[in-house]
């Protein structure tokens, strides 16, 4: 039997501290693809599982399944989600990922207790950021090498403004931990996505938040999402770990 895996928690969060020896199922839930979802223990651990069918196909609606499945877990427990896409092969399989990462699972688990994502976007619609260049020609010579170093000094820009407005970010809103994303837009602007992780019940106090932000940040377009499962605060082997690995 094969398993979609959405995410692994506590066996005590599920069975109010009572503990199972086989997969059971979470009523009212449905995964990818409309199937059931159960919770398959592995000692003081249970990873939320849908059974999977190679000839199944993932789709954009699927992502949205693993997303909800997550989430809806993530109201009433600490969870560690996996990456969307994991499929353990067999029962063994995903006993043997459980018992290999046992200790980082207790650990991560122990660390993310109490926690919540949130998100903090700011859009930078700075003259400065804008790119005067589209694209660079297909040719060498003085006036090619003067625009190189105009998309470099350009670059600079971005990087300085980028670390100036996270260090105010990071100081408006003291998360325990962030995870910042930079990219640069269409139109020519920034784009800067902070994960933020803090404690869930300063969710309140981390939304009310928005309106210090719009008066410091008064050039910018932002906003606030969340509270979101801890996607960005896993270890690198929980987003590895699937079957047949």
């Amino acid at each position: 039997m094969a398993w979609y895996a959405y995410c692994i928690t506590e066996q005590q969060g599920l069975l109010s501290g009572t503990k199972a020896r086989r997969p059971f199922a979470i009523e009212n839930l449905r995964g990818v693809n409309g199937a059931s979802v159960l919770a398959c223990p592995s000692g003081e651990f249970a990873v939320i599982v849908s059974e999977y069918s190679a000839s199944q196909t993932l789709t954009q609606q699927s992502i949205v399944d693993h997303s909800r499945v997550v989430s809806d877990c993530f109201r009433t427990m600490t969870v560690l989600p996996f990456r969307f896409g994991t499929i353990f092969d067999s029962d063994e399989a995903l006993r043997r990922a459980v018992r290999a990462n046992r200790k980082t699972f207790m650990e991560t688990v122990d660390r993310l207790r109490g926690k919540a994502e949130m998100h903090f976007k700011l859009l930078v619609k700075d003259g400065m950021l804008q790119e005067a260049i589209a694209e660079l020609p297909n040719g060498v010579g003085g006036e090619y090498l003067r625009k190189l170093r105009e998309r470099a000094t350009r670059d600079r820009e971005r990087q300085t403004k980028a670390r100036a407005l996270s260090m105010q970010v990071h100081k408006l809103f003291s998360p325990l931990e962030e995870d910042v994303i930079c990219k640069r837009t269409d139109s020519g602007g920034m784009l800067i996505d902070f994960a933020h992780l803090i404690d869930s019940r300063s969710v309140t106090k981390y939304q009310n938040r928005y309106s210090a932000a719009t008066r410091h940040f008064k050039d910018c377009q932002i906003s606030i999402t969340g509270p979101w499962p801890p996607y960005h605060f896993m270890p690198g082997k929980l987003r590895t770990v699937s079957g047949g690995t």
